[in-house]
């Protein structure tokens, strides 16, 4: 697998960086900089797929560190929200292991399945990303929790397509966009 340092996978390694910068923010009671530091996760998780789109640079190992950039970014956030915000994480709390639940379980399954971690990037995945990109930091704010609500939900759904996935699939592949596509694919 040809590991080249594109921009690309710059910003999946920044992501992976600023996963423990946001526990040291939330160890340190600095919300803003979480904040910050989350937001700055998000844009570069969206614009990491995008630019490795735009310019010809998607490799197999491009999308195994935006995958490990996700799973840095989607462990270390709910430990910092949890030190700075615990009054949101009790009122949230079903919905909160509801996503956290959704998200470990195709992880484990990958793993199970295939000895590593699924890269697949669905439509569904990338939807529900920007629906609790937005959300989390409105919510945080002091926004209502229902955008945060629905976006678990539609997060969830997302997951439920990547089981599906990797059920379907006989060998490990990146980037497959949509459990449509997974079944229209060439048999192994």
């Amino acid at each position: 697998m040809k590991r080249t340092l594109t921009i690309p996978n710059l910003l999946s390694i920044l992501r992976i960086l600023i996963a423990p910068l946001l526990l040291v923010a939330g160890l340190t009671g600095q919300p803003g900089l979480f904040l910050f530091l989350f937001i700055l996760s998000l844009v570069s998780d969206g614009l990491d797929g995008f630019l490795a789109r735009r310019f010809h640079q998607v490799s197999q190992w491009g999308a195994q560190l935006d995958s490990w950039g996700d799973l840095a970014t989607y462990l270390a956030a709910p430990v910092g929200v949890w030190l700075l915000w615990p009054t949101i994480v009790y009122q949230e709390l079903i919905f909160i292991l509801l996503g956290l639940g959704s998200f470990l379980l195709p992880i484990l399954l990958g793993f199970c399945k295939f000895g590593r971690l699924t890269s697949y990037h669905t439509w569904a995945a990338k939807i529900a990303a920007i629906l609790l990109g937005v959300a989390t930091p409105l919510l945080l704010l002091g926004g209502p929790p229902y955008p945060f609500r629905a976006a678990i939900i539609v997060f969830l759904l997302a997951e439920v397509e990547e089981v599906a996935i990797t059920l379907r699939l006989k060998r490990w592949r990146t980037n497959i966009p949509s459990f449509w596509r997974c079944c229209r694919l060439p048999p192994d």
